[in-house]
């Protein structure tokens, strides 16, 4: 059961620990993953598929959790669509020319995976291969994407994109099919390379209003979802920043609902209701303080999971750069013992290996 607990956990199936992992746990905090960089941008890592694959499958023996994610980037599949861009450092994807017409949308083109990003399928055959744990795959979700391409920038108001959303909506529909068309792609080329989950990112989606969010978002989300489902790969589907989205992402779909640390967990399982999976959400701040601090916010996170089945333990969001590496390794350690110290105390005679969550 300890190989594919986090899977098990995804299909909400009794587990023996709670299984744990963290967003960008392939990177920035480890030392490791700092000296490549200093050899080696993103870009040029997710085109050489060993060294791909090594970053990867890093944080497996380094920190012992229980799933490895794809090192890439939501961003990838944006060049093949004749959207170009660099990705700067403290800054993110910088778009060379922005979409904001029409015939900007109209001009993109069909993104094809097997051509424009082959090295990163080659890295996952490698890691599914070697890894120990299951390998999730990434995607951006059509928000998120449109966000930098009309932008061409991050950024907190989103203006330009809320602007077309609402001054040309037409033209909004046109490029959040064309993106909802490649993240499928995206998905579905991962999945028959060996990924067996894939978690949907919609990072920046905590911008919008409720109403927003149905009108011009939600349907394009619920499309990905139907289009993946029968790749019978979990689905995460995962957003930030706005908990009075929730209801509305649910609705979307997904077989596992992350949720950053902004809400209860409880709460959020709650609104999410419980046909679903929940993963999250300590803070990642919290990880940067001494490890005691850690714990006791960690055991917040799981009182409020309460044992159910389909909790997966992660942060609401990715690590932190300056977070200690020895705090992440302990917490994996710190989630593990817990889970099994309530299924032994929990029910007299059996040990945790035994007991559904």
């Amino acid at each position: 059961m300890s190989v594919d607990r986090f899977l098990r956990a995804c299909r909400r199936e009794p587990v023996d620990r709670t299984p744990v992992w963290f967003m960008r746990q392939a990177g920035r905090s480890l030392p490791e993953y700092r000296a490549l960089r200093e050899r080696h941008t993103l870009l040029e890592v997710v085109a050489q598929p060993d060294l791909c694959a090594e970053v990867t499958l890093l944080p497996v023996s380094r920190l012992g959790v229980d799933a490895a994610i794809l090192f890439g980037d939501i961003t990838l599949p944006l060049p093949g669509m004749g959207i170009a861009f660099d990705l700067q450092e403290n800054v993110g994807p910088v778009i060379h020319h922005p979409i904001r017409t029409a015939a900007d949308a109209a001009a993109l083109r069909l993104f094809e995976p097997e051509e424009h990003i082959a090295p990163l399928l080659e890295a996952v055959r490698i890691v599914r291969r070697e890894s120990p744990v299951p390998l999730i795959g990434l995607a951006g979700a059509p928000f998120t994407l449109a966000g930098y391409a009309v932008e061409g920038r991050p950024s907190r108001d989103f203006l330009h994109a809320k602007g077309m959303m609402h001054g040309a909506p037409e033209v909004w529909a046109a490029l959040m099919d064309r993106l909802a068309d490649a993240t499928i792609r995206y998905v579905q080329a991962q999945a028959a390379a060996g990924c067996q989950a894939v978690q949907i990112f919609d990072s920046w989606v905590g911008c919008l209003s409720p109403m927003d969010y149905r009108d011009h978002v939600q349907p394009h989300m619920a499309r990905i979802v139907a289009a993946v489902r029968p790749l019978r790969i979990p689905i995460i589907h995962f957003g930030t920043g706005n908990p009075a989205l929730l209801p509305l992402m649910a609705e979307a779909g997904g077989d596992v609902m992350g949720v950053d640390w902004r809400v209860r967990l409880d709460d959020a399982w709650a609104v999410v209701g419980g046909g679903v999976a929940i993963q999250g959400n300590l803070d990642p701040a919290a990880a940067l303080a001494p490890f005691e601090v850690v714990a006791r916010r960690a055991r917040e996170v799981l009182d409020q999971a309460g044992g159910r089945p389909g909790h997966i333990f992660n942060l609401g969001h990715g690590v932190l750069p300056n977070t200690p590496v020895d705090n992440l390794r302990r917490l994996v350690d710190f989630v593990h013992e817990q889970r099994t110290r309530e299924a032994c105390s929990d029910t007299p005679g059996t040990n945790g290996s035994q007991r559904a969550g």
